[in-house]
């Protein structure tokens, strides 16, 4: 029932095309069912399954979205109403109708409005946001019914998702999926000029970090349009691999909806890997948090130094791309000499000048509210404007490079501001599973359960196979399984194209050899592990170690009823650093 409207690639940006990952607009259906995948789990839940070879980033409607934002209309929803656009007056006006001449849709009305009302939430935003949570669930109607199981649903969802049965009637009594056919010109028409604008916005962004392919292998990032809820406000939400933004156009004629919202999204779903990937090489910067804890931020950030990271840099890129709200100076058409040259340039100059004014007081204003590393990453972004350097090439010179102490001194100044700024993205936890949960029963130790998972993983082909040799050979050595970890970390380097997993299966590969002993060959790994492009420094730590010296295993004293329980595996679990490090990718 989606029509698909491929507008960037209708030629409209072809100038550009090269530098952008394709957008795809589209009127969406809303979500499949994922099977089972190969250890007999579910996988993570997907809001929206995306077509064989289709965009990781879409402009859609939804009309199980619409269907609740209809109903809630329908029982007293009427926020920023005036700002609408014309199509939710529209269908407000015929419910309306449908309601007076039909006994049993208004006995229906009553009967979901009563429901609607007991689950109000004083909070009106997570009022909304519990809806649009199941709405990303839904199978399309008539069914309207979870396409995972209630516990796979976004928790804030499962408050409320008895409504299904009372939905279904409204639905059915009301003629709803008859109003969603009508209407879909004007949806269509709000997702054209919506279109536009948010290919330049994630042009532009792409542009400015000099990261041309703006999306990552199984991820995605979604913007729903639903103009039956109010343009005032953007939910934005991550559910695993994709990243969400429902939003309303206003009732203008551009249908102008909040960009910077939906940016802020987008840059989550471009930065956050590449921070996520150094997440266990950051505690080093845990002192970071200590002057945070008076800080006007909610407990994730005061507790964890990747979301605090992640959102402090966020907000630098949109300081320093910030509309500071000071016209440009125009270069003059003709150029009749130079002191008209020379008056132009000292034109720019100034404004260069009154921009930077306005970026660093944004700045400042985000460390006073909280967000402590943001003067530091605003510093690090503008080196790398001048040295036109990619943001993915760079990260690991700003995370590593960070002179820790002194940037403590520097936010133990930072005079607080009693109330803060939130960050308007809300993450929403999911369980483990499949080779996800086999790397987190191997941490924990339980090696059976690790490397079953791992066993039913090489059985699926869509399944990632190096990963599962990975678990497998970590798991052999954890077992004092010498030959059978080798033979593994040998699958893994042929097939694997990570360079963090590829470093540290040669970094094992060293160790073990140097247990065997076989110095050589162990002198040979590292040196291998060296060669690959991992710029995590505690790769190289360890590789450059094994070849100062051989590794030894950690001495340990064996219990009356085992001679010989020193284990095989060379990573030592006694030398966590040499061991956990290597499992964040």
């Amino acid at each position: 029932m989606g029509l698909v409207l491929t507008l960037l690639v209708s030629g409209r940006l072809t100038a550009q095309q090269s530098s952008s990952q394709r957008v795809s607009s589209s009127s969406s259906s809303n979500p499949s069912v994922e099977a089972p995948d190969s250890t007999g789990m579910k996988p993570a839940p997907r809001i929206a399954q995306p077509e064989a070879g289709g965009s990781a980033i879409t402009l859609e409607t939804s009309e199980p979205l619409f269907d609740l934002a209809t109903a809630l209309n329908t029982c007293g929803y009427d926020a920023d109403l005036e700002h609408s656009a014309p199509v939710r007056m529209a269908i407000r006006r015929e419910i309306n109708d449908t309601l007076a001449a039909s006994a049993e849709a208004r006995t229906s009305r009553d009967a979901i409005c009563k429901y609607i009302h007991e689950h109000t939430l004083a909070d009106s935003g997570r009022n909304l946001a519990q809806y649009v949570s199941l709405a990303a669930y839904l199978t399309p109607p008539p069914e309207l019914t979870t396409s995972v199981d209630i516990t796979d649903l976004p928790p804030d969802s499962t408050q409320v998702v008895e409504i299904l049965p009372l939905l279904r009637t409204f639905n059915e009594k009301l003629q709803v999926h008859a109003l969603w056919v009508e209407h879909r010109p004007e949806y269509e028409a709000l997702v054209n000029l919506v279109h536009d604008p948010l290919t330049r916005m994630i042009l532009d962004t792409n542009i400015y970090l000099h990261m041309p392919v703006s999306s990552y292998e199984g991820r995605r990032f979604l913007v729903l349009l639903e103009p039956m809820l109010s343009p005032a406000a953007t939910n934005a939400r991550i559910y695993g691999n994709d990243f969400l933004v429902v939003a309303s156009p206003a009732g203008d004629p551009l249908g102008r909806v909040h960009m910077d919202e939906i940016r802020h999204t987008y840059l989550h779903f471009l930065i956050e890997p590449l921070v996520y990937a150094r997440a266990q090489a950051m505690d080093r910067l845990l002192p970071l948090l200590k002057p945070v804890q008076d800080a006007p931020l909610e407990f994730t950030y005061k507790s964890d130094i990747v979301a605090l990271l992640t959102e402090c840099l966020i907000k630098a890129v949109e300081a320093r791309t910030m509309d500071v709200g000071i016209p440009r100076p125009k270069a003059p058409r003709q150029l009749r000499d130079r002191s008209e040259e020379a008056k132009y340039e000292d034109a720019v100059t100034a404004w260069e000048h009154d921009a930077e004014q306005v970026r660093r007081r944004q700045a400042d204003l985000d460390m006073r509210q909280g967000w402590v590393l943001v003067g530091y990453f605003y510093d690090q972004l503008g080196m790398m404007e001048r040295d036109s350097i990619s943001l993915r090439d760079n990260m690991g010179a700003m995370v590593y490079g960070m002179d820790v102490g002194r940037q403590e001194n520097a936010e133990k100044q930072i005079q607080f501001l009693p109330e803060g700024s939130h960050d308007s993205v809300r993450r929403v936890p999911q369980a483990p599973t499949g080779l996800r949960l086999a790397e987190l029963k191997l941490m924990q130790g339980d090696t059976a359960t690790a490397e079953s998972l791992a066993q039913k993983a090489l059985d699926d082909p869509k399944a990632d196979q190096a990963e599962a040799h990975y678990v497998l050979a970590r798991g052999a050595l954890m077992d004092r399984e010498g030959d059978t970890a080798i033979s593994e970390f040998q699958k893994v380097l042929a097939s694997s194209h990570d360079p963090r997993t590829l470093a540290w299966s040669h970094i094992y590969l060293g160790r073990l050899y140097d247990v065997k002993p076989d110095r050589d060959k162990a002198v040979a790994e590292y040196r291998t592990a060296l060669a690959v492009r991992d710029d995590r420094p505690d790769t190289r730590q360890a590789a450059e170690q094994g070849l100062k010296q051989p590794f030894a295993l950690p001495k340990r004293e064996a219990p009356a009823d085992d001679d010989d329980n020193t284990p095989l595996d060379p990573s030592g679990k006694a030398e966590k650093e040499a061991y956990r490090p290597e499992n964040s990718k």
